[in-house]
């Protein structure tokens, strides 16, 4: 009985609803009623007219309501309106003096009346803007001591009588659009945020007749090695990687058959010739592909990333901009339709080769369910550094020895340990590692074992959400094992809880999902435009108001993440900076969860702001050289996120060279750096113990190590050794190594800071307590010694 209750409730709910949109509807009908000009009795084009609005009205809510985030006025900022600044006010002389309060009433009249609402709605005021322009225009009537001579002039007339309230209108359309400005050139913004033909974006490559070839299928097919070789062979060509691993690997490869490459990366450019002169041939990331220089031949590697959230503008740029008379694309099937479509609206054509995978794939009927059960060619992949550092010390305990490769590792360590696991004589025989092998590694792995399927994603809002890895995720993973013409001919894949060995096989069995769109990023060009048109806007709100105003193919491209590209332009907006300048600073790629990192592109900003070189002593201080072989795991984790800030430094180098002049002394810090990550790496488990247990830094073995290393290098052996002697003595606890990993202490800082402790236990009293132990007087003391020291080292640094 309730339940038809409910049931008959909600239709007749439903029936009022509709009643109201046909009543609506009826309202919206042209001439009362009528169709096509005059009335008709027939109920038949009655119900196709009201039908047809309902649905062009449903259809217009879903267009309005389809771009996320606050409406175009809510992003615009109020510009404050100053008065003249002439010295005569020539309409108080003409009219008098205006009365404050009288004043008031005639405004907030004219603010309430329905009239001028609908001729601001006509003029794009909306109700936001309406109220934010009389809130100043009232404030600029009332505070102003000298009004413009007409508006001072009609103020009196209506104070007076003589003119209707409504006679303010002109005035306050003038007024909103001094204070907001985009309402003048709405039309010039929307022209430079129209994206919906990127491909008229590059004239070079639309004067070519292109011959696009797409290379499709899975891994270990051979795709890539095919059009690496029309690449090889070519007059002149272009390699587009992913990342600076793949890169690389081309570059070694291409100068070893004696086909002269260089190899251009955001952080790095080597040349092929000795003179430093460019060669034909040009292996970089994608990124980094220039759109103006002509080749026969270029490779684009993995272009299903162009509907990467993130980075798919870069490979969208690519494909539409290269100017190559052949283009040859890797990748998965999923990416055949799209890319079709895009060079479709090119004018171009696709040919389209598919390959097989060369080896067999074959998914275990029984997960792994225990370390022990770990066999040589293993490769065991997490999602996380956690899971990776506690199967590393469980493995390593069983007396194998692992392999480690996570994605905030160097390039060098990484291909320091693929050779170590890849090594058929080494004892190394086992790989733990992220979804990093990916790509970009040649890795002879026999089995995959998918420690979890659970991995942390970022929407296309940038939240972050943990799901079910996808199918091409799975697949891309799982490719991995079985590398044809080595001694892994078959590849095994399997899980390591039982329960989701079920759903792997899930994922395996099915296809990518065709891909519908692919990014776009607004180009510095576009933002210099709207800069021009709002020049007191910031850069993050330039940003959203150009994302705001974009108008693109919604079915094929949308706009890529700028969260990253904001939080860095919301860091810096208060350095003076120009604006093309800033821009490129917003562009640099780093990690905005790394505190020390984010601090020192801070400083990189405001040091070039104060026209000031950033060299090679001051970068040093900075960040604490020379550094030392990490012993604790945080230790390793803070040079990891140093190796980040030289990445950083070279970036910035190769666009600003003149103000970051040490490129090539800070690429030899970041080789050692590297040697130093690499032992630590080698020695993850020891770095756990030591974690754990909270052994200080810099201990005898660290020492011998160290010195060994650096026993043929005697110009950097006393550095070294002294601040390694320096900080063995050094009683690191949990806060030390936090403020030494975020840069807020140095090693220098904490061995001054230890002896001014030192020198208060030894001046005490003989009867006082010779415990560690501080009392309150110590504290104090301590303190003030503390703020002494502080302001000591302030005089010295200047």
């Amino acid at each position: 009985m309730r339940t038809s209750l409910i049931v008959m409730t909600l239709c007749f709910v439903f029936y009022l609803t509709l009643c109201g949109q046909v009543v609506e509807a009826t309202r919206k009908l042209p001439f009362n009623g009528s169709i096509f000009g005059k009335r008709s009795n027939n109920p038949g084009l009655l119900k196709y007219a009201i039908t047809n609005t309902i649905f062009q009205s449903t259809c217009h809510k879903i267009l309005r309501y389809k771009k996320t985030g606050p409406p175009l006025s809510q992003l615009m900022v109020p510009l404050p309106v100053k008065s003249q600044s002439d010295d005569l006010n020539v309409g108080a002389e003409l009219t008098g003096k205006l009365d404050k309060e009288e004043l008031m009433k005639w405004l907030a009249k004219f603010y309430q009346r329905r009239e001028i609402k609908c001729a601001a709605t006509e003029n794009g005021i909306d109700n936001y803007i309406y109220h934010q322009t009389y809130l100043s225009f009232r404030r600029f009537c009332l505070d102003a001591e000298k009004l413009p001579v007409d508006l001072h002039i009609t103020l009196s007339d209506i104070s007076t009588g003589a003119c209707h309230v409504d006679a303010l209108l002109p005035y306050f359309l003038r007024h909103a659009k001094q204070v907001f400005p985009h309402l003048e050139c709405l039309d010039d913004l929307k022209k430079i945020s129209d994206l919906r033909l990127p491909a008229n974006w590059y004239p070079e490559a639309r004067a070519l007749t292109r011959k696009i070839i797409f290379h499709s299928g899975p891994t270990n097919s051979g795709k890539t090695f095919h059009a690496l070789e029309r690449f090889f062979s070519s007059k002149s060509g272009v390699y587009c990687g992913p990342l600076k691993l793949l890169a690389s690997e081309v570059f070694y490869k291409s100068n070893e058959r004696d086909v002269p490459c260089d190899l251009v990366t955001g952080e790095e450019r080597n040349f092929a010739n000795i003179n430093k002169t460019a060669s034909s041939h040009v292996s970089c990331t994608v990124e980094m592909v220039s759109v103006n220089t002509p080749y026969e031949v270029a490779v684009i590697d993995e272009i299903q990333m162009l509907k990467d959230p993130s980075r798919g503008w870069a490979w969208t740029r690519a494909l539409l901009g290269v100017a190559a008379e052949e283009v040859h694309v890797c990748g998965e099937a999923a990416a055949i339709d799209v890319v079709k479509e895009i060079i479709t609206s090119a004018s171009e054509e696709l040919e389209v080769r598919r390959y097989k995978r060369l080896t067999e794939l074959v998914i275990e009927d029984t997960s792994l369910e225990t370390l022990e059960n770990i066999r040589p060619g293993d490769c065991l992949v997490c999602f996380n550094k956690q899971d990776i550092f506690w199967a590393t010390r469980q493995i390593e305990a069983m007396g194998v020895e692992c392999a480690v490769i996570y994605g905030s590792l160097p390039p060098g360590t990484k291909l320091a340990q693929a050779k170590k696991f890849n090594d058929p004589n080494h004892p190394c025989k086992v790989l733990v590692a992220t979804d990093a092998i990916g790509m970009g590694l040649n890795l002879n792995i026999g089995r995959v074992i998918f420690n979890s399927l659970i991995k942390p994603t970022v929407n296309e809002k940038g939240e972050k959400e943990m799901d079910t890895i996808s199918t091409s995720q799975a697949l891309q993973i799982a490719g991995r094992a079985g590398r044809y013409g080595t001694q892994f001919s078959t590849g095994y894949v399997t899980t390591f809880k039982s329960e989701d060995l079920q759903t792997l096989k899930k994922l395996l069995s099915q296809h990518p999902e065709p891909i519908n769109q692919v990014g776009l990023h607004p180009t510095a060009e576009q933002i210099e435009l709207y800069a021009y048109h709002l020049p007191h806007a910031n850069l993050s709100n330039l940003i959203d108001i150009f994302v705001n105003l974009s108008t693109l193919d919604d079915s094929l491209y949308f706009i890529c993440n700028i969260n990253d590209f904001k939080f860095l332009a919301d860091m810096i907006q208060h350095v003076p900076l120009p604006l093309r300048a800033r821009y490129v600073f917003c562009c640099a790629p780093i990690n905005r969860k790394i505190p020390f990192v984010c601090s020192m592109f801070l400083k990189f900003a405001r040091q070039y702001s104060r026209n000031e070189a950033l060299t090679f002593d001051w970068l040093g201080r900075q960040i604490g050289w020379p550094f030392v072989c990490p012993n604790t795991l945080l230790d390793l984790v803070h040079l990891e996120s140093v190796f980040d800030v030289l990445d950083l430094y070279l970036w910035l180098s190769y666009r600003f060279q003149d103000l970051f002049p040490d490129a090539s002394l800070v690429r030899d810090m970041q080789k050692e750096l590297d040697c130093l990550i690499q032992m630590g790496v080698a020695q993850l488990t020891r770095l756990l113990v030591n974690s754990e247990t909270r052994v200080s830094s810099c201990t005898t073995q660290a020492m011998e190590v160290e010195e060994n290393r650096l026993s043929n290098n005697p110009k950097k052996t006393y550095n070294v050794r002294s601040s390694v002697a320096s900080l063995n003595s050094i009683p690191h606890g949990r806060l030390a190594d936090r403020l030494l990993s975020e840069g807020l202490l140095t090693p220098k800082l904490l061995e001054d800071l230890k002896k001014e402790w030192q020198y208060e236990i030894a001046d005490r009293s003989p009867g006082q307590s010779s415990t560690l132990t501080p009392t309150s007087s110590d504290v104090k003391r301590s303190r003030r010694d503390a703020l002494k020291f502080k302001r000591s080292s302030r005089k010295y640094k200047t």
